[in-house]
Formats: structure tokens, sequence, C-alpha cells
């Protein structure tokens, strides 16, 4: 392995071995605190645009196996560890993670400390960042700061098809998908209740409302529920299914739909990435799979007709809003997992009852 560095955009330089693709790269530094789900989170559209940052140490154990990949691409720019696996365990099978990263054109940076990093990054908030394969500092540092941030632009339409697409599973009720960058444990858990039919992000509401579909889900995605584009399609046939279809939305798809009921969402500090969140709903607490940089302001929600019904236990943030008087739920986890736990998996339920019977 060859020596690099990755550079943030303060300056901060840590040196490590590259493995992956040798290519230089830029993006939003972020963390997972995951023990494992290297696999599901590089190709997970919600990271799109960004360079991750695995907490636990060793990264790349257990190889790349067949099944876990949550879409057809790697999303993420670079991948930066403490120790990346040369050899891992031949009990699953898999390529290594290094020939799955060659494959896709995505560099990796091992050696570096990573708890440092993870404190930084938890003290000053997200920052860009740079895998640079040479030594010129100095001249990443000048790049990234000339630079947008990835999710000022629409990150949305990097990772969606553009075709509606339609699955029949032999089952009662059909429902629709509003694709924002959807996982494949999303559509695991709902073609187990559903038929399913998946609309692209900008697809009119009369469209989907016309194709006879019981209720719809808005999904995860990357970047910025505040941008633009998402304020011009997304969150605009959500506002118009909202007194049409019962709606669930998950994570990102949480989000669009506040904002499609008026209310209001920010940039987090550092975000929830990772699958051992706690999230207090109905007087329990769950342990939940996340991955978001955005939340819903509890501050805006009054005349909206949303309450906040989940709260983080860590810090507080709304983990999930529902509709005074309309069948309209969300939840800012993934309750399909994928990596993680699956202690709310029963939300899918939940939207099957409320698809039958038009109520929450």
């Amino acid at each position: 392995m060859s020596c690099g560095y990755l550079v943030l955009e303060d300056g901060t330089a840590y040196e490590g071995e590259l493995f992956g693709y040798r290519t230089d790269s830029f993006g939003e530094v972020v963390f997972s605190t995951g023990m494992d789900g290297y696999q599901e989170s590089l190709t997970d559209p919600s990271f799109r645009g960004q360079i991750l940052v695995m907490t636990y140490p060793l990264v790349g154990d257990y190889g790349i196996i067949d099944g876990l990949d949550q879409s057809d691409a790697v999303h993420v720019r670079g991948l930066a560890v403490r120790e990346y696996c040369r050899e891992p365990s031949p009990m699953y099978g898999g390529s290594t993670l290094d020939d799955y990263m060659i494959k896709h054109k995505i560099p990796g940076i091992s050696g570096i400390d990573t708890r440092d990093l993870v404190i930084k990054l938890r003290t000053g908030g997200t920052v860009k960042g740079s895998i640079i394969q040479g030594d010129d500092i100095e001249g990443a540092i000048r790049r990234m700061r000339s630079m947008p941030l990835p999710s000022e632009t629409n990150l949305v339409s990097e990772v969606v098809s553009s075709q509606i697409v339609s699955y029949d599973y032999g089952k009662e009720y059909t429902v629709g998908v509003l694709d924002c960058g959807m996982k494949r444990g999303i559509l695991r858990n709902l073609g187990s209740r559903f038929n399913v039919t998946v609309f692209p992000y900008d697809t009119p509401a009369d469209v989907i409302s016309d194709s006879g579909v019981r209720g719809v889900l808005v999904t995860n995605g990357p970047g910025d529920p505040a941008h633009p584009d998402i304020v011009r399609t997304a969150v605009r046939t959500v506002s118009d299914l909202s007194t049409r279809l019962p709606l669930y939305g998950i994570c990102y798809g949480s989000q669009i739909i506040a904002r499609a009921m008026g209310a209001s969402t920010y940039k987090m500090k550092f975000g929830h990435r990772g699958c051992n969140q706690p999230v207090k709903y109905e007087g329990r607490v769950y342990i939940t799979s996340q991955n978001h940089g955005y939340a819903v302001d509890p501050d805006s929600l009054d005349g909206t007709g949303l309450v906040a019904d989940q709260i983080n236990v860590n810090d507080g943030t709304v983990e999930g809003v529902r509709h005074k008087n309309l069948p309209i739920f969300t939840s800012q986890y993934h309750p399909e997992a994928s990596p993680g736990p699956t202690d709310t998996s029963f939300l899918f339920d939940v939207f099957a009852g409320m698809v039958k019977e038009g109520k929450l």
C-alpha cells in the first residue's frame, strides 16, 4: 500500500495507507458508529457525496457478501478506517473490501487515528475533506475551500432512476414509493406486505394518485430536503398527496413530509449515523439504525397539524412525527435496518394497517 492523506478544510491532515481505487476524492466527512455493516453503508444512497469514517477500529474482516448491497452502486466518495483487514474471514466466502472498492472506483485510507478525527467532528461539526494520493496538502486545502458542499447540489437526482417500476408480489394491495434514494431493505419489507410501484422523486402527485396505489412511502435519500429542486418536486408532490392518500416517511422522507406540511428542517452539527441510536416512542425506548444529517425543527410544527411523537434519547431531536387528523406518520430512523436492529420493523405493519383502514 502507498501513503496518502485525509485532509480537512481546516488544515488538519491525517497520514495513512491508501487502499481501494487510486484517485483523489472530495466530500463531506461524516462518521458512523456501527460495529459492522460497512457494505450496507457504502451502498446506502443517503451517503452520496460523503467521505465515510468508521468508528469501529477494524473494517473488512468479513469481506464483501452477496446480497448485502442496498443499491446498485457505491455512493460514498471515500472510506477512512483505523485498520483495514487485508485477509477477511473465509467463513462467508466473500471478496475483499479492497477489490470491491477498486471495482467501484472508490478510494480508501487506513491507519489514521479515527478516534481523534471523530472527536474533532463531534466538537466542530462535519467539514469538507479530501483523500489525496500525494503530499500536496496545501493544494488540497485550497481546492476544497473553493468547492461547494455536496449537499448544495441536487444529490437525489444522482441516485434515483427516472423510470416508474412496478413489482407484483401477489398481494391484495399496491402501495407507491416516492423514491428519493431507496434502500433495498425498504422494498423487501414492503414487498412482504404489498405489491409496490416505485415512482421517481419528481413524479407529480396526479400520476401517483391516478395509478391506483393505496398509500405512499417516502424514502430515505441524500442531501438537503430544503434544496430548491426538492422543494419544487418531492415536497410539492407530498403536499398535494397529503389529503389524498396515507403517507409514511422514512429518514429523508420524514423531513420531506414535515416540509410539505409547512414545517422546517435544519442541518445538524454532525448528524446521526450508525445502528445504536436510542429513540423513545410511546413510552418505550427502541435501538435504531440511522443515517441523516438534517432534522425536523420542533419549534416549526405549530399550525402544521403534525406533532413530534418520537424523540432521540441522546440529544432530544425529533425522530418521528404524526398528523393529528390525517393518516400520516414518519420515522427519522430506518425500521428496515440494513444494517442494524429490527426493533422497529413493526412500523411497516402500522403502515399496512393505515393503508387498509385509511387512518392511523
